[in-house]
């Protein structure tokens, strides 16, 4: 039986993938779960317009991607903290604080998994940020009481 993946199935294929299967497992697994459905020429035309407009949406991400971290080089962000007398912070600034702030201040959207930050920014100072291979500078400043 065709079948046409309307999600990525383990050990099966990926969304809209259009698979032989048997039609017990059609039925009482992948139907059931709304993993599949069954596949003619019309559903199948539809799904490869589909896969050609999320093919051209993630083009269009990665380019748009691509130009908001060249954006990065040389860039310096600043952010006001609250700290004790040594410069330690009282809350660490996690790479999803620092994606928030690029989009806020500079208009640079970058998602937070691609900021590389190994442990979060627990001191005041200058610390270099990469994204990618795009280092920019994040300064932490103190705020007072």
């Amino acid at each position: 039986m065709k079948v046409i993946l309307l999600q990525d199935v383990p050990n099966l294929g990926n969304k809209y993938d259009v698979k032989n299967v048997s039609a017990g497992y059609a039925r009482n697994f992948l139907f059931p779960r709304k993993l599949a459905e069954t596949a003619n020429e019309k559903k199948i035309e539809e799904i490869e317009i589909k896969r050609k407009q999320t093919e051209q949406l993630q083009k269009i991400d990665q380019d748009i991607l691509r130009k908001n971290i060249k954006e990065l080089n040389g860039i310096k962000i600043s952010i006001e903290e609250k700290a004790n007398e040594k410069g330690h912070l009282f809350a660490g600034i996690r790479r999803e604080e620092i994606s928030k702030i690029l989009k806020q201040e500079k208009h640079i959207d970058i998602p937070a998994d691609l900021i590389n930050l190994e442990q979060p920014i627990k001191e005041t100072g200058e610390h270099k940020v990469k994204v990618k291979d795009k280092e920019f500078i994040l300064e932490v400043k103190t705020k007072k009481e």
